[in-house]
């Protein structure tokens, strides 16, 4: 039997940079190279101290600071299993991702004890909470709580890292994806390296002057990559926000760090650009920002090059596939689009028979191939049958390619709707909505009409200080859409529901707009 070659890769990451070169400024410090990898095997022969074994899952809830950085790359050097969490669940959701993984230990920052202390009620177990920043009174007695700062004092210069290869698991990224339910997308120590090869490499260009500033979390495999991967295999320097984004938090962020790459999703680009209080040369230092978790409309991407002078580079990628593999290119954006497939990746369009749809113009669902696609998810044996079919990804988007090779989203594939017996996007009715200037953001789902029929229906924010009227925006579509796409109604909103990834809650929304529609609408 031939032994797998040896590949950690923290290990990777953290030989990247020159040792004296910033690898992480955070708003409490900045640490150099040499300081993180330091950081990182002190957490590592913390953990090993505390009996975890190789493969074993370390669950973190944690802000974006320098704990969370070093704890998932330690977590990697010692040979187990990094999971990070999402910050915005509740300590029953929390405990119930702690039940499923079998997480022996629990890294927590202090603004999220109270959910911990909840979640260890119904997680037994968990033997040992990492807590940074918080008294440990409050937790199960069963449970060992130990003091960040006591786990993270040991000597980890006599620490030798875990013999993992590339195809040990070296991470656990929670998702709803496809198919509903919270589960474990696990990756290999392998596809870290991959998506830096590929889309960091090829795409962003990266090279040890960049520093990223990214909006999505370190526990969302989009930021992950964007604050840990790329910017540690580049040697350049990633710049961590702990706090809630809001525009003008990071319009500060930008002017006093000067990032060369930004990392956003369309509803921030939008915040952006209703924000009064952001200067026209905030993003003065960006030679890229990049978008990416739903769609990005082309007035959006038109409206933000013409305000702050910088392309916007929309792609797709997903927890499962680790990140981006289909995206527009420096100099050859074409908005509305999501570009075309990133060096090292293949993508098909197939109908809901699985055929390959050859022919532009034909709407199906998207499949990916390439290196750094999840190897299944931990205990879902039949949900792993259905997204992952031998080489292929089924990501769950409806996409067609259009004339020019590039491709365009057209909504989730669940979230497309019929309107008089045709299929109708809701991403091409939101972008004739947002040319609209009363509108700041938009999401169309289905309703049931008096008669029991799906029609489409608008849920709008307006922009600061302006109104909508339902009757002149419906009408305002009819300048971009076929009479069967436009709006049969418009439901205002305040805000949108969102995921904790900034994503738009559609079934949320559905439900709320189930009764807009049942008064009997005028023929037309």
């Amino acid at each position: 039997m031939t032994v797998p070659e040896s590949f950690n890769a923290a290990e990777f990451l953290l030989g990247r940079g020159r040792p004296d070169s910033p690898a992480v400024v955070s708003a409490r410090r900045t640490l150099s190279y040499a300081e993180l990898a330091t950081e990182a095997h002190r957490v590592a022969a913390g953990l090993r101290e505390l009996g975890v074994r190789r493969e074993e899952r370390v669950m973190f809830c944690m802000v974006d600071d320098v704990e969370l950085l070093s704890g998932i790359l330690g977590t990697m050097l010692a040979g187990a299993v990094a999971v990070p969490v999402s910050t915005m669940v509740t300590g029953l959701e929390l405990g119930a991702m702690l039940v499923d993984s079998r997480a022996r230990v629990l890294c927590v920052s202090g603004e999220f004890a109270a959910q911990a202390e909840v979640a260890l009620t119904g997680a037994p177990e968990v033997a040992d909470v990492l807590l940074d920043r918080a008294d440990p009174a409050g937790f199960p007695s069963r449970v060992r709580v130990h003091r960040w700062t006591e786990v993270t004092a040991m000597d980890g210069q006599a620490f030798v890292p875990a013999d993992t290869a590339e195809d040990s698991p070296a991470l656990w990224l929670y998702t709803s994806g496809t198919t509903g339910q919270p589960k474990a997308a696990m990756h290999r120590h392998g596809s870290i390296r991959a998506v830096c090869d590929t889309y960091a490499r090829h795409v962003l260009q990266t090279v040890p002057q960049d520093r990223f500033l990214s909006v999505p979390k370190l526990f969302f495999a989009y930021g992950l990559g964007n604050s840990a991967f790329f910017p540690l295999a580049a040697g350049g320097t990633t710049l961590l926000e702990p706090a809630r984004a809001t525009p003008a938090l990071f319009a500060a962020r930008l002017r006093a760090d000067r990032p060369t790459l930004f990392f956003g999703v369309p509803t921030f680009f939008a915040a952006l650009l209703a924000a009064g209080d952001v200067p026209d040369d905030s993003f003065s230092s960006v030679r890229y920002a990049v978008s990416a978790g739903e769609p990005l409309p082309a007035s959006l991407f038109t409206r933000f090059r013409e305000r702050f002078g910088v392309e916007i580079l929309d792609g797709i990628g997903s927890t499962e596939a680790l990140h981006i593999f289909l995206s527009n290119r420096p100099g050859s954006v074409r908005p509305g689009s999501t570009g075309v497939a990133v060096p090292g990746y293949r993508v098909q369009i197939r109908d809901e028979q699985g055929a390959v749809i050859e022919e532009s113009g034909q709407p199906g669902e998207l499949y990916v191939s390439g290196p750094s696609t999840a190897s299944g998810y931990w205990a879902r044996y039949a949900v792993t049958k259905q997204v992952f079919q031998g080489e292929w990804l089924r990501t769950g988007d409806s996409y067609l390619r259009n004339a020019d090779g590039t491709y365009t989203c057209l909504g989730r594939f669940g979230d497309m709707l019929k309107a008089g017996g045709i299929w109708v996007s809701p991403s091409e009715v939101e972008e004739q909505l947002l040319r609209h200037p009363a509108v700041a953001e938009v999401a169309v789902v289905a309703a049931p009409d008096a008669d029991g029929l799906d029609k489409p229906v608008a849920c709008v924010v307006t922009a600061p200080g302006a109104t909508v009227d339902a009757d002149e925006l419906i009408e305002f579509s009819r300048s971009g859409l076929a009479s069967f796409k436009r709006p049969r109604g418009v439901v205002e909103l305040a805000e949108l529901p969102k995921t904790a990834t900034g994503k738009i809650r559609r079934n949320v929304l559905r439900e709320m707009v189930r009764e807009s529609l049942l008064e009997p609408q005028p023929q037309s």
